[in-house]
């Protein structure tokens, strides 16, 4: 045993390894659902507070709630930054926790920050100044083009807390502290959900009001997150355990990588389709697919909530040695996670118009968006597979794998049938490429998941 690993077990004794033990000796089924809990409610409530944006604007006009739909590519982007630095740091100070090395977490989660902090005032800054090319860029035309640069720039400003919410939310999960983390983002989400109806409606702020409602909302959520970073065993941030060289960037791009890519690949996807659902269909069709897609995020959010539960399961027991356990986890995940999706798309096809018309009662939006939610309910449980099997590769480090893996959905199909099915169905050809997407990226997915779990078998049977 390591130097290293002797201070980090001294140190575990004098807590009591409370953590520690809860971790690795709890029942799999009872731990997951006792870190999941939280970690569902958190993403069910950010689901929820960002389609209020939608709902609210919905009030105004159609163009405005395309407007939103339009700039959901660049907080896509936003959050892929967040997350990449929050999972790549994460990840590891999880399997350093658990292999005992508490000082090397300690550096990575400090590091894992200060980086995030540089890449949103980047962002920030740079999104600011070609703000009018990059509406261009996401696709808005004269009919969107205001509405659409006024919501882009209070987004981008609030871009560096929104990165460094998203990273002490996942550093706290990795440490088992899905409780905190669930405080943090539900404060955000009330004030969020307080403020849009208050400036769209009453102060007749519109897309505006929006825009200030998240930002607030988000500052809320890092101030609270902060603060939770304090309390109990949680790893403190501090500047001098600021360390940007090459070990620690290496080990966030392999953690992290699946990550921005998964988000990076859902930013271009939502921008190429809101593209093609203007050429094909209009503003109502880039406002239809808006809400489908918000619909569809809130319908997996709790599956992904379910996942985060298991992430720090996966990658604690994993660096501890404990390889039954991390099978069994994603077994469980997989065959809850699939039952849940089932139900909910069963009630996503029966009731998808009245789902649409909620968001925005306009015909034309109800007619495109009504098609495309049941098109993408009839495989939702495939989703199952895809997240789970994705989240269990980057637990474990597998950098490669998951990255190849978290691209598929929104990147190696999508992008290539978005552009093809259009050409031969037209609107119909957007409508359906999510659903192919997700059927071919279960084909690509299973290998590579069946090939880990071959290995954790051999490895704990050995």
């Amino acid at each position: 045993m390591t130097t290293e690993k002797k201070a980090g077990d001294v140190a575990d004794k004098k807590h009591g390894m409370s953590r520690r033990d809860m971790l690795t000796k709890t029942p799999i089924p009872q731990l997951i659902i006792k870190l999941s809990i939280p970690t569902i409610i958190s993403m069910l409530v950010t689901a929820f507070y960002n389609s209020a944006d939608t709902y609210f604007v919905g009030k105004i006009s159609t163009e405005a709630t395309a407007a939103v739909g339009l700039v959901f590519s660049v907080m896509a982007i936003i959050q892929a930054c967040g997350f990449f630095c929050g999972h790549g740091s994460g990840n590891y100070l999880s399997r350093m926790l658990g292999a005992g090395k508490k000082e090397e977490a300690n550096c990575m989660a400090s590091t894992g920050f200060a980086i995030a902090m540089i890449l949103g005032v980047l962002v920030a800054v740079i999104g600011n100044v070609f703000a009018p090319t990059l509406c261009g860029w996401i696709g808005a035309d004269s009919s969107t083009m205001a509405d659409t640069e006024i919501y882009m720039r209070i987004i981008l400003m609030g871009a560096p807390l929104m990165m460094c919410q998203f990273v002490i939310n996942n550093q706290l999960r990795f440490q088992g502290s899905a409780m905190y983390a669930m405080v943090g983002l539900m404060c955000g989400a009330v004030i969020n959900v307080v403020l849009d109806p208050l400036l769209i409606l009453v102060f007749k702020l519109g897309v505006a009001g929006a825009a200030i409602a998240t930002v607030s909302g988000q500052f809320i959520s890092f101030v609270v997150l902060l603060v939770g970073s304090t309390r109990g065993e949680n790893i403190r941030l501090h500047l001098k355990n600021v360390h940007i060289n090459g070990h620690y960037l290496l080990e966030i791009i392999n953690g992290g990588a699946p990550s921005l890519f998964r988000q990076g690949l859902a930013a271009l996807s939502t921008l190429l389709l809101n593209r093609y659902a203007g050429i094909y269909g209009g503003t109502a069709a880039i406002a239809g697919m808006t809400i489908v897609t918000r619909v569809m995020m809130m319908t997996i959010s709790a599956l992904i909530g379910f996942g985060q539960g298991y992430q720090p399961v996966c990658s604690f027991n994993y660096g501890a040695g404990l390889k039954k356990r991390v099978r069994e986890g994603f077994y469980f995940c997989v065959r809850w996670g699939a039952i849940f999706l089932f139900v909910l798309a069963v009630l996503c096809f029966i009731f998808a118009p009245d789902i649409i018309r909620w968001f925005r009662n306009d015909p034309a939006v109800v007619e495109v968006g009504a098609f495309a939610l049941r098109c993408q309910s009839c495989v939702l449980p495939v989703n199952a597979v895809l997240i789970m099997g994705n989240m269990m590769l980057q637990s474990m480090g597998k950098g490669l794998k998951a990255t190849i893996t978290s691209s598929a959905r929104n990147g190696i199909f999508f992008v290539p049938l978005i552009i093809i099915l259009p050409m031969f169905l037209g609107l119909t050809g957007v409508e359906i490429t999510q659903t192919c997407s997700d059927v071919l990226s279960l084909l690509l997915t299973v290998p590579f998941v069946a090939t880990e779990l071959v290995k954790l078998r051999s490895d704990d049977e050995s």
